[in-house]
């Protein structure tokens, strides 16, 4: 049940404490952000079942256990990534180039909070922006207030206890849709860390304060006829079950090719993924997708494959894991050919390599394009050629989507909930968002003279006798 909160946001107070901390932040050591980003991290990992578990109960979206390693990864795997990294004074020099950088905090940061990642992603943006001695303020979805509150309060309260300044972490309730725009206009905030729906983070594009937000993702799996089978269909599933989908970069369809296909199919079957009919695949169709709005509807968003049958009316197994639709086509018309966070996957058969990496091509452009693309095969020849034409910032390969394109745990990727889409999907970058992109950087750059140029400068363009034709002769010939 959703909190109500009568009393508005003062805005203005809001960024006046922001400022502040950010004014009390900037004059802090690295030793001292260090000690504070370390006591936050074994806060929020002690609470990770607890924060799991209010979660679910306020959301009903997912299950706690996987939303318990999603805590872990926001803690401990973000910490490791970022603990080491110089974020305070002078972080590098290069005596060679004469060039000096500095590091500088941005100052406050609004943090939006999608209600698929409730307290992961609210730990994860809290520990990158008190690493880079940024002040947050955390705007949870209005569906997971109490657990996204739970989250920043404890981070705060560690922050406290190695005396981090006072709002260096706020958080708000019940932000009403006119509050939100009025901070993310503000002219005291620094940036806005967007992850959530479509119109929000199109909303923080459009304020006018610098924004790093996300695109949403639509992601083909491509099993190619080289791959291992059976260990595809197995890390597939990993993806797709873990959190009942709820990870955007989870594999959304299934494209195989022809002489393989039936053997993929009973892989699938053999580890408890039902076939949709053509009646059924409409039926659920019609339920998952909100076609008035054109988008996945929220009813069916980190349900159970069983649940979501059940109410599609659709009878299957109890132990089925997960539903998958074979679809003929890519679009409006083949509404399971969209991002859906749920179970379901369409499931395509293509003709040869050549197709299938169209029919991909086609599935990553229908909403996804930018972010997330995966593919299961051992050649390497082919493996390079798909990656080549996909527009995604991540290219899986041979692992779960959802946990790889996250990052560090079967892959060196910077551990993120907030995944570039580049320009492709209307973002600034196709990286994982971390600290690093949470930092003004000044750059000392002291003369060093490139010779052709320094004689250029001393013979040509202080000699009064050479036109214009002349001297750009002369520099031609010089450089």
């Amino acid at each position: 049940m959703k909190e109500t909160n009568p009393i508005p946001i003062d805005v203005d107070a809001v960024m006046e404490k922001a400022s502040y901390a950010a004014a009390v932040f900037s004059q802090l050591s690295q030793e001292h952000t260090d000690r504070i980003v370390r006591a936050v991290y074994q806060a929020a990992f002690n609470h990770r079942i607890d924060l799991a578990k209010l979660a679910v109960e306020e959301t009903g979206i997912g299950n706690w256990k996987d939303k318990v390693l999603k805590n872990a990864v926001a803690t401990q795997l973000v910490y490791e990534d970022i603990k080491h990294l110089k974020t305070v004074g002078i972080i590098s020099e290069d005596d060679e180039q004469g060039i000096v950088e500095i590091a500088q905090p941005l100052g406050p940061i609004l943090a939006v909070i999608p209600v698929t990642n409730p307290t992961s992603t609210v730990i994860f943006k809290i520990l990158i922006a008190l690493k880079t001695r940024n002040p947050i303020i955390v705007r949870p979805h209005s569906s997971a207030i109490r657990c996204s509150s739970a989250a920043a309060r404890i981070c705060y309260e560690a922050a406290l206890s190695e005396d981090a300044p006072e709002d260096c972490i706020q958080w708000l309730e019940n932000t009403s849709r006119e509050e939100t725009q009025a901070l993310m206009k503000h002219k005291k905030l620094a940036l806005i860390l967007a992850t959530g729906g479509g119109s929000l983070v199109n909303a923080a594009y459009s304020s006018g304060t610098p924004a790093l937000g996300v695109g949403a993702g639509n992601v083909p799996v491509f099993i190619e006829q080289s791959a291992d089978i059976p260990f595809a269909v197995e890390q597939i599933l990993i993806s797709k079950v873990f959190d009942n989908g709820t990870i955007c970069a989870s594999e959304q369809a299934v494209v195989v090719e022809r002489p393989v296909a039936e053997q993929i199919r009973n892989a699938f079957k053999q580890k408890g993924a039902y076939f949709l009919s053509d009646d059924e695949t409409k039926r659920v169709g019609q339920i998952a997708f909100d076609s008035g709005k054109g988008v996945m509807s929220v009813s069916v968003i980190g349900k159970t494959a069983v649940d979501i049958a059940k109410k599609a009316g659709v009878e299957v197994p109890p132990e089925t894991s997960v539903l998958i639709a074979p679809l003929q086509g890519v679009g409006k018309d083949y509404p399971l050919s969209s991002e859906i966070l749920a179970p379901i996957l369409a499931f395509y058969v293509a003709d040869d390599f050549k197709h299938a990496v169209n029919l991909c091509i086609d599935l990553n452009f229908y909403g996804g394009i930018g972010h997330t693309v995966s593919l299961f095969s051992n050649d390497e020849a082919k493996i390079r050629e798909f990656a080549s034409v996909m527009n995604a910032g991540r290219i899986v390969v041979n692992m779960p989507s959802s946990q790889g394109a996250v990052g560090g745990m079967y892959n060196t990727l910077h551990p993120s909930f907030t995944l570039g889409c580049g320009t492709g999907g209307r973002n600034i970058t196709t990286d994982n968002i971390t600290a690093r992109h949470l930092l003004n950087i000044q750059r000392i750059s002291r003369r060093r003279m490139n010779r052709r140029f320094e004689r250029i400068n001393k013979e040509l363009y202080f000699d009064s006798s050479l036109d214009a034709t002349a001297l750009e002769r002369e520099f031609n010939r010089n450089l």
